[in-house]
């Protein structure tokens, strides 16, 4: 009996034991929304989860992930950030410009805060009033996109261009200042450009085939979320008519597209998430500097350089002395 008796104490104990250091865990609620399906931006998302995971662990803490997609429809976005509020997260997390945006507008009168991802011009429309010091519930990480560097790449390769193609979705925010930036490039240059949009996936292979129709000599594109989408429906086009595709994200290259250029996104997810974990520690939003990255990696796709009669040791050489680092990647829909 008293053997008997001091098991059933002694799993009292651990029972009492397991439940106080159970009531001893914080609990968090971070609740993340991503604009659309695309390469870098689920590459984004997985790596805050990482973060976060990786938090938990090490500051023996709970934080619950309540992950969603709004697929670029305005709707769908507004109502996942309804139910974030009717959930009370302690953070919500934008993933691109339109959804950091929506956060902001509809987090005015509550105050929850928001960490953005890949906001690519966080000041020019406004969600901050500086980089260095957002001044209200918002701040984030920033995939800014350095557009002469990116246009340096096309005449490195092809000092003898003379017609540029800008694609672009002009609903795309994170495209109006880069492609503001190229116009200027190009004018000041005395290139001649032509403006191609699309606002989904038909309209943007309509506008790709009309660039094939024109034969310009190169393509650009900014870090456009909805060119990006359509990226995989338009590469093989675009190389079958010898006609390189400099783009803004390392996804269009994954997707096809001859070049790729811009931050590591997988490095920014990480950066992201802990912000948000500085975030729930008690950091505040209007004091945490926007972080932005040294965005100097050109990611090839040998494949798309092979079809364009291009040979990558020859365009890895050329590129070298513009980039802090030339990478190759192949075609695939994801990381």
């Amino acid at each position: 009996m008293k053997k008997l008796f001091a098991i059933v104490i002694a799993m009292v104990l651990a029972l009492s034991l397991v439940s106080f250091a159970s009531a001893e865990q914080q609990t968090y609620k971070v609740g993340i929304c991503n604009y659309v399906d695309d390469a870098s931006l689920n590459q984004i998302v997985d790596n805050i989860k990482q973060k976060l995971s990786a938090v938990e662990a090490e500051k023996n803490i709970k934080i619950e992930v309540i992950d969603a997609n709004c697929m670029a429809d305005a709707s769908i976005m507004s109502q996942i950030i309804a139910d974030f509020i009717a959930e009370k997260v302690d953070v919500m997390v934008g993933v691109a410009t339109p959804v950091a945006m929506t956060m902001q507008a509809m987090t005015e009168d509550n105050q929850i805060p928001v960490v953005f991802a890949a906001v690519s011009d966080p000041l020019g429309v406004g969600l901050v009033d500086s980089i260095e010091a957002p001044g209200a519930n918002v701040t984030g990480t920033s995939d800014y996109l350095d557009t002469n560097a990116v246009l340096n790449l096309i005449f490195a390769q092809n000092p003898d261009a003379k017609q540029i193609a800008l694609l672009y979705d002009v609903g795309q925010d994170a495209s109006t200042t880069p492609i503001a930036d190229a116009k200027a490039y190009l004018d000041a240059k005395g290139i001649g450009y032509k403006e191609y949009t699309g606002g989904n996936v038909s309209e943007v292979i309509l506008a790709a085939q009309a660039i094939v129709t024109d034969k310009a000599d190169a393509i650009f594109t900014p870090t456009d979320n909805t060119i990006m989408t359509a990226e995989l429906s338009i590469y093989e086009l675009f190389a079958e008519a010898k006609i390189p595709h400099y783009t803004g994200a390392d996804s269009f290259a994954l997707n096809g597209a001859f070049l790729g250029y811009g931050v590591d996104y997988a490095n920014l997810g990480q950066v992201t998430g802990e912000m948000v974990a500085d975030v729930l520690a008690g950091a505040e939003p209007a004091q945490m500097a926007v972080r932005t990255f040294d965005n100097g990696i050109a990611t090839v796709n040998s494949e798309t350089c092979e079809a364009l009669g291009l040979n990558y040791d020859d365009v890895a050489a050329v590129f070298a002395p513009l980039c802090t680092r030339v990478q190759s990647v192949q075609t695939a829909e994801s990381f």
